[in-house]
C-alpha cells in the first residue's frame, strides 16, 4: 500500500468515526446543558464552592464568574509551581522560576498549554496531576460554557439571562469531559501509553550511553489534553513521544479525541436552537475547511521536490517514521485548526507552504472545528458577519436565527474578530523590531520571522503549538506570550457574552420571503468565503514575509 493511499484511508476512517459519534454525543451534550436536574456529586461541588446552580445570570454576571474562576486558577497554578521544590512527588525538581511559572499558569488556564520548558525535566508528579491536568478539564469546560451561553442568546427571547456559569462549568466537566476522557485513557493504556507514578530511571541508548526518563500519569493527561483541545505534553516531544503516542492507531485515535467534541457541538447547537439543519450548515462549513486544509497539507508534504524526499515518499524531515507523512499531516491540520497545539511532528521542518498552512489554520480563528467550545462560538460570530454581508448585498436588515443583526451586534462581532490579529501582529512586530535576546532566534530571514509569527499566532489564538527553532524561554517571550494568551482568551469572551446578552433580549423576528435561509448550502458557501477572505485580508502581508516567501523561494 502506497503512503498516499494509506493517508487517504486514515482520513476516511477518521471521518467515519466522527460521523458515527456526531449525533449521540451532540444530543448528550444538549441534554446535559438543558437538564433541570443535578447529580449528587454536582450538588456536593456546588455546596463546597457556595454556588446556587439554579440562579440565572445576565451576561455581566456570567462573565464575572468566568474571570473570578480563571483568576483563582492562575494564582493556584502559579503558587504550585513556585512551591514545587518542597512538595512531595517533585522528583527532585526545583521550584519553577517566576517568569516561567506565570507563563505556564496563564497558558494552562487559558486552554493554550504553550510550554517553554522540558516537561520531563521541569514538572513533578504533583504539578502535572493536581495542577496541569486539572486545568486541562476546567479550562475546556469554561470554553464550552461560553459557547452554550451564546447559543442560549440565540434560543431565548425577551430576557437578559444566559444560564448559570457554575452549573455549566460543573456539568461540562462531570458529565462530558471526565467520562469521555476516562474511556480515552483506558484505550491509550491498552495500546501502550504510560500510566504510573514512577521515579527517574536510567535508560540505555542504541548508540551507547544512557538517558534519564521518568514515568507519570501520562495516558490520563494525554486523553484530556486532546479531548479538551489543550495540547500540553507530559514530555517535551509531546505526541511524538512513544510514551504518549505509541502507535499509528493511537495517533489517529488522538486526532479523533481532538475533533470529536468541537464537531459534535454543532449538533448540540442545532438541538438547543430548535433546528438541527442550522447545526448541519455550521458543520458543513467546518468540514469543508478541515478537509480542504488537510488535502492541501498532504499535497505540499507528499509532492515536495528533491531526490531524497522523493525516495522517502515525501518530506520526512521532522516526522515520526511510525506515522509517516500522511499521519503527521492529518495531525498537524487537526491540532492547528483547533486550539489544541499538541504535535506529533516538527512543524518547523514542514515544507515552507506546509508550515504556512499550519499558521493559516490558527489565523482563521481556529473555527474548523476549533477548540472545545471556542470553535463553536467563533464560527457563530463569523456566521453573524456573513449574514450582515448578505444583508448589505440585497439591501435588507440582516437576521440570523430569528434575531436582527443591528449596529450593536455588528460592533461586538467586529471587536471579536479584530482583537486576536491585533495581538498577533503587534507582538510579532515588537519582537522583531526590539533588541530581544539574540539567542532566541536561531534562524534568520523568512524562516526566522515565521518562527516569531507562529509563536504569537499560537499564543493569541490559545493554540499552544510551536514552530520550534525559537528559544521562547526568556523573560521577554514568557511575558509577552503570557499577555497574548490572557488577552486572546478573555477579551473575545467579553464580546461573545455581550453579544449573547443582546440577542437574548430581543424578540423573535418572523421568517419572511426575504429572509436569508441560513440552513442552505448557499449560506455554507458564503460563510466559508467570508472566513477565508477576512483572514486573508488580515494576515496576508505577514504571511508573505514568512512562509510564502520561504515556500516560493
Amino acid at each position: 500500500m502506497g503512503p498516499v493511499l494509506a493517508a487517504v484511508l486514515q482520513l476516511l476512517a477518521l471521518t467515519g468515526a466522527l460521523a458515527l459519534l456526531h449525533i449521540p454525543l451532540g444530543n448528550h451534550m444538549a441534554r446535559v446543558y438543558s437538564s433541570g436536574k443535578h447529580l449528587r456529586v454536582e450538588k456536593w461541588i456546588y455546596k463546597a464552592i457556595g454556588a446556587d446552580p439554579d440562579a440565572e445570570m445576565t451576561w455581566p454576571a456570567y462573565l464575572r464568574g468566568i474571570l473570578a474562576f480563571s483568576a483563582v486558577g492562575v494564582l493556584f497554578l502559579y503558587l504550585l509551581q513556585r512551591l514545587q521544590g518542597v512538595l512531595p512527588g517533585s522528583l527532585g525538581f526545583a521550584s519553577v522560576d517566576p517568569a516561567q511559572s506565570f507563563n505556564t499558569a496563564v497558558s494552562f488556564v487559558t486552554n493554550t498549554n504553550w510550554q517553554s520548558y522540558y516537561g520531563e525535566q521541569t514538572m513533578g508528579h504533583v504539578v502535572q496531576t493536581a495542577g496541569l491536568a486539572v486545568q486541562n478539564f476546567v479550562s475546556a469546560a469554561v470554553g464550552m460554557a461560553v459557547a452554550v451561553a451564546l447559543v442560549r442568546g440565540f434560543a431565548r427571547s425577551r430576557t437578559g439571562e444566559l444560564g448559570n456559569f457554575w452549573s455549566d462549568l460543573v456539568r461540562g466537566t462531570v458529565r462530558i469531559l471526565v467520562p469521555v476522557a476516562a474511556v480515552g485513557a483506558v484505550v491509550l493504556v491498552a495500546c501502550g501509553a504510560v500510566q504510573n507514578f514512577s521515579g527517574i530511571h536510567e535508560v540505555g541508548q542504541f548508540m551507547g550511553g544512557t538517558q534519564q526518563w521518568n514515568g507519570g500519569a501520562v495516558a490520563s493527561q494525554e486523553a484530556i489534553k486532546e479531548l479538551g483541545t489543550n495540547g500540553g505534553g507530559y514530555f517535551n516531544a509531546n505526541s511524538a513521544h512513544p510514551f504518549e503516542n505509541p502507535t499509528p492507531f493511537t495517533n489517529l485515535f488522538e486526532v479523533l479525541l481532538i475533533l470529536v467534541i468541537p464537531f459534535s457541538l454543532t449538533r448540540t447547537f442545532g438541538v438547543l436552537v430548535g433546528s438541527v439543519r442550522q447545526g448541519y450548515a455550521i458543520l458543513a462549513t467546518m468540514v469543508t475547511v478541515w478537509l480542504g486544509f488537510t488535502a492541501l497539507m498532504m499535497w505540499t508534504e507528499f509532492a515536495h521536490h528533491g531526490p531524497a524526499l522523493q525516495a522517502a515518499g515525501g518530506a520526512m524531515e521532522g516526522k515520526e517514521v511510525r506515522f509517516g507523512v500522511g499521519g503527521s499531516s492529518i495531525f498537524a491540520v487537526a491540532t492547528t485548526l483547533t486550539s489544541t497545539g499538541a504535535v506529533d511532528s516538527f512543524h518547523s521542518s514542514f515544507t515552507g507552504l506546509g508550515g504556512g498552512i499550519t499558521m493559516l489554520s490558527m489565523m482563521l480563528g481556529e473555527i474548523a472545528p476549533g477548540g472545545t467550545g471556542s470553535g463553536l462560538y467563533g464560527i457563530l460570530i463569523m456566521a453573524v458577519i456573513a449574514v450582515f454581508i448578505a444583508g448589505l448585498m440585497v439591501g435588507r436588515t440582516p437576521e440570523y436565527l430569528g434575531k436582527k443583526i443591528g449596529g450593536r451586534e455588528m460592533k461586538l462581532a467586529a471587536c471579536y474578530i479584530l482583537i486576536t490579529p491585533a495581538l498577533v501582529l503587534v507582538f510579532t512586530a515588537a519582537s522583531t523590531a526590539l533588541p530581544t535576546p539574540p539567542h532566541s532566534m536561531l534562524n534568520s530571514g523568512a524562516h526566522g520571522f515565521s518562527e516569531v509569527l507562529y509563536a504569537f499566532t499560537s499564543a493569541a489564538n490559545n493554540n499552544g503549538s510551536a514552530f520550534a527553532g525559537l528559544n521562547a524561554n526568556t523573560d521577554w517571550f514568557n511575558t509577552t506570550t503570557g499577555l497574548a494568551m490572557l488577552l486572546g482568551r478573555f477579551l473575545p469572551m467579553v464580546f461573545v457574552l455581550a453579544l449573547a446578552g443582546s440577542l437574548a433580549g430581543q424578540k423573535p423576528v418572523p421568517v419572511t420571503a426575504g429572509t436569508l435561509r441560513t440552513e442552505k448550502p448557499l449560506f455554507t458557501g458564503l460563510l466559508v468565503g467570508a472566513i477565508l477572505i477576512i483572514t486573508g485580508l488580515t494576515y496576508f502581508p505577514a504571511l508573505a514575509l514568512g512562509p510564502l516567501a520561504e515556500g516560493l523561494a
